[in-house]
């Protein structure tokens, strides 16, 4: 009789509704359509301009998601590490400056012929941003000096520039590697000189190239 009574208890706890944990709800993902992303493609007005002596070149721009990517190329003044220092994206009057770069292909220089760098820039908007009208600016392209490059390839470049200046700062590499300021005018600072000797303006080139386009749906 027992046995009885125990197997119909087992039963019908099993046929009793089933009533969530009310600490642990289970929450719904909300799904979110890629489709529902703009997609757009566009080439610039202009693909090439060219400013200090470098090429720019934008192959074409496009949106994805949130993301809006521009393949640009430019030619390389040497065989430095060169890339590009500062570049800014305008649409409907906001400025973004934040961007990431992946390079695409690198093209040393050789035999005379100027090597060739090509990037991909990408830019992070809202999805529903207006790109009817979007301005990409590259400002600056810059080879940011390796280990022991100040002392071999940019000290004599920069004192010939302070020379041509007249500013009366001398340069030394006392072991070959590690640049430093040996003497500075009396009515200069040393923050002052340092500022001045190790300024961008040795190994950047400054632009800007402008590539406007359209990327409305």
């Amino acid at each position: 009789m027992k046995k009885t009574i125990l197997l119909l208890a087992v039963f019908l706890a099993a046929c009793a509704p089933f009533q969530q944990d009310a600490a642990s709800p289970v929450l719904a993902t909300p799904y979110i359509n890629p489709a529902s992303y703009p997609t757009a493609q566009a080439q610039p007005a202009e693909l090439n301009q060219t400013a200090g002596g470098i090429e720019v070149r934008m192959e074409r721009a496009w949106v994805e998601g949130k993301n809006v990517n521009a393949d640009v190329c430019f030619t390389l003044p040497d065989n430095s590490d060169w890339g590009i220092f500062a570049a800014s994206l305008t649409y409907s009057g906001i400025l973004v400056q934040e961007y990431g770069t992946t390079l695409i292909r690198l093209q040393e220089p050789a035999n005379g012929a100027a090597g060739l760098r090509c990037d991909t820039l990408t830019f992070v908007v809202p999805p529903d941003a207006d790109l009817s009208t979007v301005t990409l600016v590259i400002d600056s392209i810059a080879a940011v000096p390796r280990e022991g490059e100040y002392c071999s390839v940019y000290m004599p470049k920069i004192q010939q520039t302070l020379a041509l200046r007249g500013v009366q700062i001398e340069l030394d590499c006392p072991d070959g590697v590690n640049m430093q300021i040996v003497s500075i005018p009396a009515d200069m600072t040393q923050a002052q000189a340092e500022e001045m000797v190790y300024s961008d303006e040795f190994y950047s080139v400054k632009g800007p190239w402008v590539f406007s386009f359209s990327l409305a749906q």
